[in-house]
């Protein structure tokens, strides 16, 4: 496609963009800027029209494999997974791009997609991440027929709230005042937060997942975080890249676990003095993206009755889904 015709139907999705936000219902987010309601989920300016992007010019390839979930469910981790999986022949772990680079810059997060100045590799399969509903992608990825495949991680929403705020926190500008916890669960839990309602992005995938087994792979954080090295087995049969007998016999599957493990990706240099690049252009700290990786960590924020008011929403939006977050049942 010429240069001439992106730009016309860049420009085409601006205009459809700017009459959308006059017309769609709003709220105020984190860091006192607009959220809108778009197809069902909160969503700021940015990221309704790189969605708009997506949906209007991107083009996939049949083996395209996306890394989804809500933020802060553990995609750095699985970012350095998949990364390390698919290349696991390229690279010697002694000289690997994780050694160098920051996890969100081993492959592309799609949110930020524009047709003019997006950057995609011609490895194959491609690898993005999105945070992104899936109602919102295209059908051209999301249908069967499409050859796609998602990996979808979803984690304890209580333990999502808190991840989420600290690292808003980080993020924050100079002259926002700080969002206390009380006005983040408050959010979280009414749904207006960026990406949200957090339990509609989860059941999205989920019933995808169900019906289309052989092209969601649905992986619970707090599974992996129980049995890493076999589910390193699970994403790379996947993935199309199976772990091979003469591989899992020379100890392959630990080392791939223990060096995209939390500890040892917080140790790295890079990940300590290291910058990472945002689609904004704010340049963003890697240590930014590593603080706990704990399951559990919501029991240091959450009163007993936010706990249970959190449960209770949990149980209602999941009940007659199949899925669950286990624990006891909501009081």
């Amino acid at each position: 496609m010429s240069r001439e015709r992106v730009d016309h139907e860049e420009e085409q999705t601006l205009q459809q963009h700017a009459q959308l936000l006059a017309e769609l219902p709003r709220a105020v987010g984190t860091f006192q800027k607009d959220l809108y309601l778009y197809q069902g989920y909160w969503l700021n300016s940015g990221s309704i029209l790189n969605t708009m992007f997506i949906q209007n010019h991107f083009n996939h390839h049949s083996t395209d494999i996306f890394l989804t979930s809500f933020m802060k469910s553990g995609t750095t981790w699985l970012r350095s997974l998949m990364f390390t999986i698919l290349n696991r022949s390229r690279f010697d772990f002694s000289d690997h791009p994780l050694l160098r680079k920051g996890p969100h810059d081993c492959f592309p997060l799609l949110d930020s997609y524009k047709p003019k100045d997006y950057v995609i590799t011609d490895n194959s399969p491609r690898l993005f991440a999105t945070h992104i509903p899936h109602k919102l992608l295209p059908p051209s990825i999301t249908d069967p027929s499409s050859g796609c495949k998602f990996v979808y991680v979803f984690r304890d929403p209580k333990d999502v709230l808190v991840s989420m705020w600290h690292f808003l926190l980080k993020l924050k500008p100079k002259e926002v005042h700080p969002l206390s916890f009380d006005q983040m669960f408050k959010m979280f839990c009414e749904g207006v937060i960026i990406g949200g309602p957090y339990w509609d992005h989860v059941l999205g995938f989920w019933s995808a997942a169900l019906e289309f087994p052989d092209k969601i792979l649905f992986f619970k954080y707090e599974e992996i975080k129980r049995d890493p090295e076999g589910h390193v087995k699970k994403l790379a049969e996947f993935m199309g890249v199976p772990i091979s007998v003469q591989e899992e016999e020379s100890g392959m599957v630990k080392k791939i676990a223990e060096f995209c493990s939390f500890e040892n990706l917080n140790s790295l240099e890079i990940n300590k003095t290291g910058d990472h690049k945002a689609d904004n252009g704010v340049v963003v700290p890697n240590q930014t993206f590593f603080r706990r990786g704990e399951v559990g960590d919501w029991k240091c924020h959450l009163t007993e009755e936010m706990k249970d008011q959190i449960d209770r929403i949990t149980h209602d939006k999941f009940n007659g889904s199949g899925l669950t977050i286990g624990g006891a049942p909501p009081k």
